[in-house]
């Protein structure tokens, strides 16, 4: 059954909390009308999360987008009123620290904030305690004041948005439980309640910490664990605003002590208190008591006085008027995390017209749902969803036992300073390559993404580093890097190395029409003789990077598709049309990349196929032998240095290695790991979707317009590139950093004239150019080649240079013999 137009498109959005009353606030701005939104609870209190959070708003959060989430709804909820007050309260936030690591995250939290446009400050001790003259300052290394965070007074904000989505013909029902999720062909079709059902082209899931139980129903798995979180109240203390004050009855700043996982907030001349610093309390969704049968609300249970003993005791070490009052009040509140502690906003991968509004809290709620909104009825969003996207995780990923162990994790992490490296611990390992006991022997270093093991660098290659003279890097860009990286990066250039390439995502598309459907959704000429290789982008309607993929022409209407996550995955399949099949290859397959000036050394005695420059040229593919092993090799380069993709079937993947690695011996060949590929692949100027550019970015401005051939005809985003090549407003540039012993991680922003005027997108130590390069956003008046800036990097402000890229064009010696 096709969707219906957005005209007389149906949706039902369950769970009326702070989610669900935001997005049907902004579908029905938006121009949608038949939106139903179903609560089992009473309005407009129903007793999920949003009923009990205490409403506190740090914009700065751990990524970009979270960040834009919060300063859009501390915008939208200071605009709504109820009863006369303002929705959001902006008495400002403040973080202080006791530990010199956490003043150290501080200075590295202004400088995302700077980054990120988030007005703040640090402050010394003594400008902590005008905010807070409670705070015992002898214990305080500094502390980070935002004068626009502050309380969303959530239940006020539901109300509002109730009455605003009901003007525009919404309706909210209450006492209306949710039985079942009707679906036809793969779509929804309807929901069944205990008082009626109610057909729907489209079905919101925002029901907080019961998204597992609705996507159930509607055979979706959502990888979501909820966890009770402490939150007590203290006596009246004396040292507070006392009553008449603002509705939420705050005047001070917010407090978080996070050396101990704790913030506090005022409540009319009481203190609450909550704590991250307890044991896990996972609850079973599917358990929790409904409404009525609840003692206060399903979302609060009972108080542990034992386990917020110690948090007490933290609290009165940081606020000694605290000793002489008491817990008077206490619950432990049931809230959602995901694996990886990032919302679920999207359509689902199972279901068509089943969406995700999950494990959104608070402080992100309008900013949230005006992204799902956006991707309902426009099909894209403003802001860059990939981390966010349900297709982000893989089937093992997705499945309860892994949600509980990685949404615990979530939970003990929520306030730790986590490096942007640090590999979860467990469950590892999950997904490894044929080679991974090869890699073991050789002393990797794994890292994790998308539950891969990848090394980053290989410990055996530590005689290699002896003598490379590399300046000593500061503690924190010193955590997961090794001086191996960087050489394994120079005996990449010098002679050549084996890179694991199986986590990279391999799709077959199959079937007559195959061609003419990977025509319109890429923007490169796809149309050359089978045996091409041809780097494309997928665009969203607007313009905007979905992805970045190499397609390898194997027959007239067979193609293999080198893609980026399940995201690229569910967007082909769910365009291909009748007779074209589109499949899966990783799980079955594996690849390692041989790259290097001696690569061609190295493959050939191994092959009987001609490997030479007129034989095998560049951006070509076929199906060979190297040794016993059948391979696709593809003469494609992700470090600028000549060489070949190789890729073969998972059983095979082991004798590939040993045969690749015993023809390398005499060469000097070495095992590299990520961390070497990343600081080639930035000198040579190549770009990592996800990273360096998004759907927030057009190809013109990320410097990839030769990959658009807007004269090949018709293709997804050609319309709205029309004119943008000649009015581009940023770039994304190459940095050069001037001080050979300075390093930057990614994030930071970029000043120029004073100002914060772009952000760091990824960074890697050059080890040909001898420092640390950069990619970076920055408005085209200060993206010219030789222009001065400045990196901020924790309480330091680097020096760097925009440079001409690429900074290593070895293909002219190399890549083209």
């Amino acid at each position: 059954m096709p969707p219906a137009s957005p005209t007389d498109a149906r949706v039902v959005v369950i769970g009326a909390g702070i989610v669900g009353c935001s997005l049907a606030d902004e579908l029905t701005a938006r121009g949608w009308r038949d939106v139903t939104v179903l609560e089992q609870g009473p309005l407009p209190a129903p007793g999920g999360s949003t009923s009990h959070a205490p409403g506190l708003v740090f914009a700065t959060g751990p990524s970009r987008t979270l960040t834009r989430f919060a300063a859009y709804t501390i915008e939208k909820f200071t605009a709504l009123e109820t009863d006369g007050a303002p929705c959001f309260h902006a008495v400002g936030g403040l973080e202080v620290a006791t530990t010199e690591e956490r003043w150290a995250d501080l200075h590295r939290k202004a400088r995302l904030a700077a980054s990120w446009g988030i007005r703040g400050e640090l402050l010394t001790p003594e400008q902590c305690a005008r905010h807070w003259p409670m705070l015992d300052t002898s214990l305080l290394y500094g502390g980070w004041y935002t004068p626009d965070d502050g309380i969303a007074r959530a239940v006020p904000a539901c109300r509002a948005q109730i009455a605003r989505a009901t003007a525009r013909g919404a309706r909210f029902l209450d006492r209306h439980t949710v039985t079942g999720i009707e679906r036809t062909d793969g779509r929804v079709t309807g929901v069944v309640t205990d008082r009626g059902t109610f057909p729907a082209d489209h079905v919101v899931a925002a029901a907080g910490f019961w998204g597992p139980v609705i996507g159930a129903m509607a055979g979706v798995r959502v990888p979501l664990l909820p966890l009770a979180h402490q939150y007590a109240t203290t006596a009246p203390l004396p040292q507070l605003a006392a009553p008449g004050g603002p509705p939420d009855g705050a005047t001070r700043p917010l407090l978080r002590f996070q050396d101990r996982d704790l913030y506090f907030r005022e409540h009319t001349g009481r203190l609450g208190i909550g704590s991250y610093a307890h044991r896990p309390m996972p609850v079973d969704p599917h358990t929790v008591p409904a409404f009525d049968d609840a003692p206060v609300m399903p979302s609060s249970l009972p108080f542990t006085a034992d386990d917020f003993a110690p948090s007490w005791r933290d609290a009165t070490h940081l606020l000694p008027a605290l000793g002489a009052s008491q817990v008077a009040d206490g619950f432990n509140g049931v809230f959602s995390f995901t694996p990886d502690g990032m919302p679920l906003l999207g359509e689902a991968p199972e279901l068509r017209g089943f969406w995700l509004a999950e494990a959104v809290w608070v402080t992100h709620s309008a900013g949230a749902a005006r992204a799902v909104a956006e991707l309902m009825t426009d099909g894209h969003a403003t802001l860059d969803l990939h981390a966010c996207d349900p297709h982000r995780f893989e089937g093992a990923q997705r499945s309860p036992a892994y949600a509980a162990e990685r949404g615990t994790r979530s939970f003990l992490e929520v306030y730790d300073v986590v490096h942007p490296l640090q590999p979860p611990e467990r469950p590892r390992p999950l997904r490894v390559s044929p080679f991974h006991d090869r890699q073991r022997e050789l002393g990797a270093y794994f890292l994790e993404s998308g539950g891969w093991e990848r090394p980053h660098w290989y410990e055996a290659n530590a005689p290699l580093a002896d003598g490379l003279g590399l300046p000593a890097r500061d503690a924190w860009a010193a955590r997961h890097w090794s001086p191996i990286i960087a050489a394994e990066a120079r005996a990449t250039r010098e002679r050549v190395a084996l890179y694991d390439l199986t986590p990279l995502r391999r799709l077959a598309v199959e079937g007559p029409g195959a061609l003419a459907f990977l025509q319109y959704l890429t923007t490169n000429q796809l149309d050359r003789k089978p045996g091409t290789v041809t780097y494309t982008l997928l665009l969203d309607a607007h313009g905007g990077i979905r992805s970045d993929l190499t397609v390898t022409r194997l027959t007239e209407d067979r193609f293999q598709v080198g893609a980026n996550s399940a995201a690229d995955l569910a967007w082909l399949r769910r365009h291909a049309p009748d007779g074209v099949h589109v499949r899966d290859l990783t799980p079955g397959t594996c690849g390692i990349g041989v790259w290097g000036p001696l690569a061609r050394e190295l493959v050939q005695p191994l092959a009987q196929d001609d490997f030479t420059r007129g034989g095998f040229g560049r951006f070509r593919a076929r199906r060979t032998h190297l040794g016993p092993v059948p391979v696709l090799a593809q003469r494609v380069s992700y470090v600028g240095e000549l060489g070949w993709e190789l890729y073969t079937t998972a059983d095979l993947g082991r004798c590939l290695w040993d045969t690749l690695w015993e023809a390398g011996r005499g060469l000097g060949a070495v095992a590299a790991g990520r961390g070497a590929l990343d600081s080639l692949r930035l000198e040579k100027g190549y770009r990592a979707w996800g990273h360096d550019m998004t759907t927030e970015h057009d190809p013109y401005e990320a410097g990839l317009g030769f990959a658009v051939r807007p004269a090949k005809g018709d293709f997804v985003g050609r319309a709205a590139l029309a004119g943008r090549e000649a009015a581009v407003r940023r770039r994304l540039v190459c940095l050069t950093l001037d001080d050979p012993a300075a390093a930057v991680l990614g994030s930071e922003p970029v000043y120029a004239g004073g100002e914060a005027v772009g952000y760091v997108t990824s960074a890697a130590h050059g080890s040909t150019v001898g420092r640390c390069v950069a990619h970076a956003w920055l408005p085209v008046a200060y993206a010219a080649p030789g222009t001065a800036v400045r990196l901020g990097y924790f309480g330091e402000l680097l020096a760097a240079t925009v440079a001409e890229e690429p900074l290593v064009a070895p293909e002219t010696a190399r890549l083209r013999r």
